[in-house]
């Protein structure tokens, strides 16, 4: 079992930005030093929720102040970023970090962003497996060109290559955020693994994990293959001496971020957006998730891993807020759950 932590850089109520970042610098950090194996880091424009608008800037950071972890993007939005530009970062991360750099992608939302970076509504609702596709291209080829509906150039030479064997088609690892049988479809039939967010349940998963194999199989995926994907499962994670304390300390500190974060999205064209109830959403995430003692955050995970095929994790374990618990929590993840897990 591989568990990470999910770093969204989040602004609490009463915290300025810098304050989120540093958290977030520090608790990858700390991740390290615990012994999780991996780190990944979300990217968001304009909102509290998240205080990073570069996944992979901040990941450059972390591949060079640390040594072993796996860094990884969760997730580098397509819709907004030229898939060349960021397929040179993933192989310039990916060679320099000796391998431990791994690109997560996804398709982002109809936000505001489409307008300021002017890619377009059509980029968010059309334009993504083009993208994907050209991206995957860049990462895998010694020379690409391109002549779709959104990219049209000639062919030209991939430099950096993430690999300098003409013949070797390792690079860095891409993995897909899968939110829809849509995109579900889209990874399996490219032979990517997807990250599955942490509002979705362990049924919910079991079931995408099922219908990924289905696809890979109708595509001519190997056995070897679809048996090897390595998913990714994001959840939140708070450890404490008694399951209720743990509870009180997302109960008390999420929803003022979530209420504050997740109102502050505009879509770009005036449609309508439910907002989950943040109390409720908070509450939901404590039942589905690792949250309460060691023993009881060890048998959650492990539970997820039964039950869903899935053996990486990526954790949300800043949900306290609070830069010191955070660390005590980070610790406690690594000292007290992973070897519970063996």
């Amino acid at each position: 079992m591989r568990v990470g932590s999910f770093v969204l850089a989040a602004q609490f109520p009463g915290q300025g930005q810098g304050e989120a970042l540093h958290r977030a610098v520090r608790s990858a950090e700390v991740a390290e030093e615990a012994g999780l194996e991996s780190v990944w880091l979300a990217e968001h424009h304009f909102v509290p929720y998240g205080t990073c608008p570069s996944a992979v800037t901040l990941a450059a950071l972390l591949l060079g102040r640390t040594r072993r972890l796996r860094v990884g993007t969760a997730v580098s939005v397509l819709s907004t970023a030229h898939p060349v530009a960021l397929g040179e970062q993933a192989a310039l991360l990916h060679l320099t970090s000796g391998g431990r750099f791994s690109l997560g992608v996804g398709r982002g939302g109809p936000w505001v962003d489409l307008e300021v970076f002017g890619s377009g509504l059509a980029a968010y609702e059309s334009g993504f497996p083009e993208s994907l596709d050209l991206l995957v291209r860049w990462l895998r080829e010694a020379r690409v060109g391109a002549d779709g509906e959104r990219f049209r150039f000639r062919e030209v030479p991939v430099v950096p290559r993430p690999s300098e064997a003409l013949t070797d088609a390792a690079g860095p690892e891409v993995v897909v955020a899968c939110t829809s049988p849509a995109s579900v479809r889209l990874a399996a039939e490219r032979g990517l693994p997807m990250l599955l967010g942490m509002h979705v349940g362990d049924d919910e998963k079991a079931e995408m994990v099922a219908l990924w194999r289905r696809h890979a199989r109708a595509a001519g995926r190997s056995a070897d293959e679809i048996r090897g994907a390595a998913h990714v499962s994001a959840g939140v994670c708070q450890i404490a001496d008694r399951r209720t304390d743990a509870v009180e300390t997302l109960v008390k500190a999420m929803p003022g971020w979530l209420r504050q974060g997740l109102d502050a999205h505009v879509t770009v064209d005036g449609r309508a957006r439910r907002m989950r109830d943040p109390v409720a959403y908070t509450e939901l995430l404590c039942g589905m998730h690792p949250v309460g003692t060691p023993e009881g955050c060890a048998d959650r995970l492990a539970a997820t891993c039964e039950r869903t095929g899935i053996s990486r994790f990526a954790l949300l374990v800043e949900g306290s807020g609070d830069l010191a618990a955070t660390e005590e929590n980070v610790r406690r993840l690594g000292a007290e759950v992973l070897p519970l897990l063996g």
